[in-house]
């Protein structure tokens, strides 16, 4: 056999193997990077998240909620905080992973209210939400939000029917979402206080915590009383 062809086909074999060595090299390198890519979004997700419920967490709301309450074309926008009544003796009653259970689907019947808005795990039994107030007058979100809440839920056996104190605000355009909050969250304590008053039932707790929950009007200066000195 020609030398020279010897030497011509070793060389395309070393330049073979080179090759394949290269796309290999490359091969691993993009997969690895890949794996990176997905640790890294996986990291992302879980400073954002609640890992139990899968909401976005009180900073993703903070966050997220500025973002939506500056957008002109998302209003008008009501802000709700809720929390569960009862929790502790759900836990204490059922255990901690039947709590556990009633959050998460607090958490889903939340999200299926809320539609294309925003909802949050603000910690413990407590969420809050922006949504748009497109479907009618917020009393009629708030009646639709507190059936959904209080429909049965399968837990371990059992069906129990859970209810949630529930502040809901309107939101001004360009209002400082934490000041929105503020005032939803003191709107369910109230509502929270109402609801062991035995003579107003659910739809009277709701009603007055939207009275109460309606930013306040200035009031008009007389200009004919004179103001006293300082």
């Amino acid at each position: 056999m020609d030398p020279l062809a010897l030497l011509a086909g070793a060389a395309t074999a070393a330049g073979a193997c080179a090759s394949l060595c290269m796309y290999l090299r490359a091969r691993r390198a993009e997969q690895e990077v890949a794996r990176l890519r997905s640790e890294l979004n996986v990291e992302r997700h879980a400073a954002s998240h609640d890992a139990l419920t899968g909401l976005p967490n009180r900073r993703a709301f903070y966050q997220r909620g500025a973002t939506l309450v500056a957008d002109l074309d998302r209003h008008p926008l009501v802000a709700i905080v809720l929390d569960v009544d009862g929790f502790k003796q759900i836990n204490d009653v059922y255990g901690h992973s039947a709590g556990d259970a009633v959050l998460v689907t607090v958490a889903q019947r939340l999200v299926a209210c809320a539609g294309p808005g925003l909802v949050a795990r603000l910690g413990g039994d407590e969420f809050a939400g922006l949504i748009a107030c497109r479907g009618g007058p917020p009393e009629e979100q708030a009646d639709r939000l507190a059936e959904a809440l209080a429909a049965p839920m399968p837990l371990g056996g059992h069906t129990i029917t859970v209810s949630a104190s529930v502040g809901l605000v309107p939101v001004e355009p360009f209002a400082h979402l934490a000041d929105t909050v503020h005032r939803a969250d003191a709107a369910m304590y109230r509502a929270k206080r109402a609801r062991y008053r035995p003579h107003l039932t659910a739809q009277h707790v709701l009603h007055t915590t939207l009275r109460l929950g309606k930013p306040r009007q200035p009031v008009e200066k007389d200009p004919t009383r004179p103001t006293s000195a300082t």
